[in-house]
């Protein structure tokens, strides 16, 4: 997919993706050994975003399994579709001879078969990216059953046998830690543990993918982000949720998160009525707002050239 670390570093940027250098390696390591990549840590920390901008960076098309609890191999893989083999059944009639073997054969082909997006992954022309979100939420059975695919690259269906891969996708396995992911899928996999972005990295993220150019405000929602998170609420706000407010204070024509902004805030960051009730409790987001200046201005006077320092910033910093 990629030929140097440079160039996945240039494809990336282009992307507005923000990557640290050990992420950068690992994804360029993955590629090349053709190994999945088993990207944990808590919602909204940029796992599935990963695959996304993988994909970007590579020009290929994305195959997305969104896993839950329940599913099963005909929703991950495929089934055949039923009301199509009995239209075929209807046409052979005539009064002619059936040949029952050859019937049989028939039906189960692959013409009669309704891809999920693994077998889509494998069947690609070229690599694509096979995205499988939230792999912690599927039981061990499932789990089980994916290490035939990204082991040996081939599915097997029943009634059809064995298919191999055309191309051997790019995956990326993503865990929130609803539960603990089996070693065998672990042995398989290249690990990158995901966590909230520091002040100065969500800072450049918001500079990035934010529409129009504002420093001062991706700085202070930088800060507000780390002061919602440190706030024990229910849903910490993600970095999507931050990129929404950045929206929203744009549409506003805000600056800055005022504490007169807060009911019209709220349905952007409280996303639980406990959340909402912490943050209307007596000077709750007011004291939010003081700790976003708080860091905002300790991440601006480091960003700062030194000249233009106070004499109080210096002696701090």
């Amino acid at each position: 997919m990629f030929a140097s670390i440079e160039q996945l570093s240039e494809k990336l940027a282009a992307a507005k993706y923000v990557a640290d250098p050990v992420t950068l390696k690992v994804v360029f390591l993955a590629a090349q050994m053709q190994k999945p990549i088993l990207a944990e840590g808590p919602p909204g920390s940029g796992k599935t975003e990963l695959a996304k901008v993988v994909a970007a960076a590579a020009n290929t098309n994305i195959e997305r399994l969104q896993c839950y609890e329940g599913i099963n191999e005909e929703k991950a893989i495929g089934r055949f579709d039923e009301s199509l083999q009995r239209l075929y059944l209807s046409t052979q009639g005539g009064g002619a001879v059936v040949n029952w073997t050859s019937l049989r054969r028939d039906l189960h082909a692959l013409e009669f078969f309704q891809e999920g997006p693994l077998f889509r992954a494998l069947q690609c022309e070229t690599p694509c990216v096979l995205l499988i979100d939230e792999i912690d939420k599927v039981s061990e059975q499932f789990e089980a059953e994916l290490l035939e695919i990204l082991s040996d690259w081939q599915i097997s269906i029943p009634k059809i046998g064995t298919i191999q891969a055309r191309s051997k996708p790019f995956v990326v396995l993503t865990s929130n830690e609803v539960r603990r992911i089996g070693d065998p899928l672990r042995r398989r996999s290249l690990y990158l543990r995901f966590e909230h972005p520091t002040v100065e990295r969500e800072a450049t993220i918001l500079e990035k993918r934010s529409i129009g150019s504002d420093p001062e405000l991706h700085t202070h929602l930088a800060g507000f982000a780390h002061a919602l998170r440190g706030y024990t609420l229910e849903k910490p706000p993600s970095i999507a949720e931050m990129l929404d407010l950045a929206e929203a204070l744009r549409i506003l024509g805000a600056r800055q998160i005022s504490a007169d902004l807060r009911d019209v805030l709220l349905p952007l960051i409280a996303k639980t009525e406990n959340d909402r009730k912490r943050l209307t409790l007596r000077n709750g987001f007011e004291s939010l707002v003081y700790d976003t200046l708080q860091y905002s201005r300790h991440l601006g006077a480091k960003q700062r050239p030194e000249q233009e320092l106070t004499c109080a910033e210096r002696r701090r910093y």
